[in-house]
């Protein structure tokens, strides 16, 4: 089995954004854009659908505290709040993790279908 890169180090020298007993914040090391934030739980599991519903109220108390303070820190217009689950949902680190993904007005040319790009024909409707 391949090594998690968030199991017991998370991200290593960085201090959380925040964190609960089951979970903890950063901002992501690739953002998409400014203030994007991944939120982890502590204990490893594949994704959201194999988490308790514990983990699962522990990783959206962080996501609103998250996004509570990145209103203040960046201003953002908008928010796309993602889980990608397995990999044909394009999950590339098999860890669960959440992605609040701040949006600001004119970041994309037309934002109209958000999360429905992930499958860009079907995102205008």
């Amino acid at each position: 089995m391949k090594k998690c890169v968030f199991c017991g180090q998370f991200i290593p020298n960085r201090k959380p954004l925040f964190e609960n007993k089951l979970a903890v914040a950063y901002f992501d090391e690739f953002p998409v854009s400014k203030g994007h934030t991944l939120i982890i739980t502590k204990r490893h599991a594949e994704t959201f659908f194999d988490i308790t519903d514990e983990e699962q109220i522990a990783i959206i108390e962080l996501l609103n505290k998250c996004k509570k303070y990145i209103d203040k820190k960046y201003n953002p217009d908008g928010y796309n709040v993602g889980l990608n689950c397995g990999e044909s949902a394009g999950q590339s680190v098999m860890h669960i993790h959440m992605h609040l993904i701040p949006r600001y007005k004119g970041d994309v040319e037309n934002p109209r279908g958000g999360v429905r790009g992930v499958i860009p024909n079907k995102k205008n409707y």
